[in-house]
């Protein structure tokens, strides 16, 4: 449930590259990927988007308080060979994050399956008897203080998969609402989670496209 819904007006809508099959953006934190039922939630990406282009559709999401690269379809057929780039694994993603204290090791790797924690719905849990498979790389970039700068590579996507593989390593990411604790929280003003970089093929020129922006924090 969702209080206080204040999506950031400006920027209002970021473009990295657009021609007839594909569009990729960059989503601010704190902005819904797809409207709410609420009409207060209404405000989204996409609802953005189609004001410029009307015939675009979502083809994956970011969580509200992630920013980053996103892909959209410009026509049906686009949407059809993109969704199945993503549902076939055939694309590849980076995040950047920042998580709560020093991690022991400079990389590895988190395998813990994952599935909804009903009752705290939309949380989600590590349940090794009915979790569905999820994988995630990690490499340390830089150490601070009190929070360590990592690259996070997953190779499922599941629904909140990076922050509860991090939360798993007793490392939350900063910022998380859901998942961190006081210290973690208060941290950061917003979830330190940015995704970084999207390599796909072009729906209609099969070429290799790869897509960056560096996060904010």
């Amino acid at each position: 449930m969702l209080v206080n819904y204040n999506p950031p007006m400006s920027p209002y809508l970021t473009i990295l590259f657009q021609d007839d099959d594909l569009l990729i953006v960059n989503k601010p934190s704190e902005l819904l990927t797809v409207p709410g039922k609420d009409p207060k939630h209404a405000d989204s990406l996409i609802n953005r988007v189609n004001r410029v282009f009307p015939t675009a559709k979502i083809v994956h999401r970011l969580d509200m308080a992630t920013s980053g690269i996103l892909c959209l379809a410009m026509n049906k057929a686009a949407h059809r060979h993109l969704s199945m780039q993503f549902q076939e694994r055939e694309t590849a993603k980076r995040y950047i994050a920042r998580v709560f204290g020093q991690l022991e090791v400079d990389t590895g790797t988190v395998d813990l399956p994952l599935i909804c924690d009903w009752p705290n719905r939309p949380k989600q849990m590590v349940d090794h008897e009915n979790g569905k498979p999820s994988l995630t790389h990690f490499k340390i970039l830089e150490r601070e203080a009190d929070a360590t700068r990592v690259e996070l590579t997953p190779i499922t996507g599941r629904s909140h998969q990076l922050r509860v593989h991090m939360l798993s390593l007793g490392h939350p990411i900063l910022g998380d609402r859901l998942y961190a604790h006081k210290d973690a929280l208060a941290a950061a003003p917003r979830l330190q989670l940015h995704a970084q970089m999207l390599k796909l093929k072009h729906p209609t020129t099969e070429q290799i496209l790869t897509f960056e922006a560096e996060p904010e924090f």
